[in-house]
């Protein structure tokens, strides 16, 4: 059995200023990552290639590498960025020989020129070979069009939100294709969509309602169902078809596929109002942070996390912070080249006056974040690089370029050079920062920190900053999203 693999993923927040080029794709790498050097790299970690990989060397296949392309969410892909990686897949499948195709792909990525690149990649494929089979694992924030359920064999998402089960996500895809190929199956997929924008922050599974309509998904691949998912779609996509969506696959049974996937639609619009996300004032968070007294209590600098396409730069909850006197706090993080530079030419125990932050422009905003001044000692310098300890992406490489920790008395910055949500707790260990001896943790994500902070949060408090992963939707102008759409009208 002779398998293609291949990974291209990446969620485009159409409102972000950060432009997503090739090279964003092969952060560390000279040229894209393939073949022999992916399988070696990736094998054993937490990605769903990962998990591809392990089924297909369960089985004694021989596997082939196509590309393992992965980009921090940005701006709409680069169209020159889209082809080549698109080419690099599309060559090998051109070469022929494969029993069966498994691809790692996020379901939300949105060129210059399609707002569906899975959907196009899949079409392309698919004029190439219109055969074999084809699975393809999708990020539980994917935005699904047709293209991509007509092209594909199997389609199939994560079920926790922080993405704890990536891996699993791609092993439960694997084994469907191979058993597809040996002629034990035969898939056939249902899918729908709800109008509505689900709140990010109101997505984890840790809470309902996402909680509960994830435990059904799982159900069902329990009993008749093959994959069973639930998609809660990025919102910060300004497409056609962003928003809620359900596929459900099953063996030889269409009736069964459509009525599942009707029945798990229905569940999620009568809970739609449990999606919808209430903020309060920054100042008011910051004051309820001051009156917490059992430690840590993890910030929420929601509206800038760049695992959502945010810039990283946003400086508006750090000022607040210093405004009120906030004491022993870490602060994770603020992505400043320029200012890590100067930390580090300054030298580790030298004191200094940064200029930090608010150097990205953020049109698609009203207002702009600014660059504050901040006297701090530096502390430490590092090259960045450090492992996940887990449970999201254990064992995957992290590189946060040159990155300086700087400490003003009350508040230890971390300034990193390349994008990172914080989501791993090595992210302060390999800093040199113990996040249990802070009394906050402030850091810039939506809900994926949960998988290295959860346990330790006493309280959690979300600061609504500034930035354009903001849960404001009245702050973004959305012109080409489907209406009526819950909840930008009333439904």
């Amino acid at each position: 059995m002779r398998l293609l693999l291949a990974m291209f993923k990446h969620e485009t927040n159409t409102f972000s200023p950060v432009p997503t080029k090739f090279e964003r794709f092969f952060p560390g790498y000279p040229n894209a990552l393939s073949g022999t050097k992916a399988i070696n790299e990736l094998r054993d970690t937490g990605c769903s290639l990962a998990g591809f990989i392990k089924v297909a060397e369960q089985h004694g296949a021989e596997i082939e590498v196509a590309v393992a392309a992965t980009a921090w969410p940005s701006g709409p892909v680069d169209n020159e960025a889209y082809e080549r990686i698109s080419a690099l897949i599309l060559e090998q499948v051109k070469q022929g020989g494969f029993d069966g195709i498994l691809l790692d792909l996020h379901g939300a990525m949105v060129s210059h020129s399609c707002e569906d690149g899975e959907g196009r990649l899949l079409q392309r494929l698919r004029e190439i070979d219109s055969t074999t089979p084809v699975g393809v694992t999708l990020d539980m924030h994917a935005n699904m069009y047709d293209e991509l359920i007509k092209n594909a064999t199997v389609v199939n998402g994560y079920h926790t939100y922080p993405h704890i089960d990536m891996f699993e996500a791609g092993v439960r895809t694997a084994d469907i294709i191979i058993r597809t190929i040996k002629g034990e199956i035969k898939p056939v997929m249902a899918w729908g969509m709800k109008p509505m924008l689900p709140h990010v922050l109101m997505q984890g599974t840790h809470m309902e309602p996402n909680k509960s309509l994830q435990e059904q998904c799982i159900a069902m691949e329990q009993s008749k169902v093959l994959a069973s998912s639930l998609f809660v779609g990025f919102p910060q996509a300004d497409i056609a078809n962003a928003g809620l969506s359900v596929v459900i696959c099953t063996n030889d049974d269409a009736q069964l596929a459509r009525q599942k996937c009707d029945t798990l639609l229905d569940d999620a619009w009568k809970v739609r109002e449990q999606f919808l996300y209430h903020s309060e004032p920054l100042i008011d968070s910051i004051v309820r942070a001051k009156l917490c007294i059992e430690y840590p209590v993890v910030l929420l600098d929601h509206c800038d996390n760049c695992a959502s396409g945010g810039t990283l730069d946003s400086t508006v909850v750090l000022a607040e912070i210093i405004r009120q006197d906030l004491n022993n706090v870490v602060f994770y993080a603020i992505k400043d080249p320029l200012a890590a530079r100067q930390a580090a030419h300054s030298g580790v125990g030298t004191k200094l006056t940064l200029l930090l932050g608010g150097k990205t422009p953020m049109p698609a905003l009203r207002d702009s974040s600014h660059p504050i001044s901040v006297e701090a000692t530096v502390k430490t310098i590092s090259d960045g690089i450090f492992y996940n300890r887990g449970p999201m992406l254990q064992g995957m490489m992290n590189n946060t370029g040159l990155t300086v920790v700087v400490d003003t008395g009350r508040v230890v910055i971390v300034i990193i050079s390349e994008d990172i949500e914080p989501h791993d707790i090595n992210c302060l260990l390999s800093l040199g920062i113990d996040p249990l001896k802070k009394s906050y943790i402030a850091l810039k994500s939506r809900v994926h920190w949960r998988a290295g902070f959860g346990e330790m949060a006493r309280h959690v408090i979300e600061c609504a900053g500034l930035g354009v992963t903001t849960s404001d939707y009245s702050q973004l102008v959305y012109r080409h999203v489907r209406r009526p759409i819950y909840p930008l009208d009333a439904m």
